[in-house]
């Protein structure tokens, strides 16, 4: 099932801002590293691209224009790499052991009567991103500590 490079861009967006990021996660998941540092390459790469592709030609003239935009674009790319990361795994499913452990919090939840969709057969790490999102928003700390 291959995923267009624009699908992947939309699923990586649509899971930086599914996913929870709460301090009990990030030593789990590399996921919140990434979408901190995505996030600071939104805000400060296009900038910053502009301002390096400035000084390059400024300094070394019009001769050196080429590399001027070569830089720009490794700086522009940073931003859009996160993102395709976080798409692709977003669409990757959960290894067998979270699978279990994605199925005991989705029953737990259930026990304390969280409304939630139906248990996937085979899950994906949106799904695990929704399921811990709801859990963080929803249940008090005292049963989000005893899982994390």
């Amino acid at each position: 099932m291959a995923q267009s490079i624009s699908g992947m861009f939309k699923d990586g967006q649509a899971y930086m801002q599914l996913w929870p990021m709460q301090p009990e996660l990030y030593g789990l998941f590399p996921e919140c590293r990434v979408i901190a540092a995505t996030r600071f390459s939104l805000r400060f790469m296009p900038p910053l691209a502009v301002l390096v592709a400035f000084i390059h030609v400024n300094t070394f003239g019009n001769d050196a224009l080429p590399q001027a935009i070569a830089l720009a674009a490794f700086f522009l790319s940073l931003p859009m790499q996160g993102l395709l990361w976080l798409g692709h795994r977003a669409n990757q499913s959960l290894p067998p052991a979270m699978q279990g452990w994605y199925r005991e919090i989705h029953q737990k939840m259930r026990q304390q009567g969280c409304q939630l969709q139906e248990i996937k057969n085979k899950p994906r790490y949106m799904e695990l991103a929704a399921l811990l999102r709801k859990a963080f928003d929803e249940l008090d700390r005292v049963f989000t500590r005893q899982w994390f």
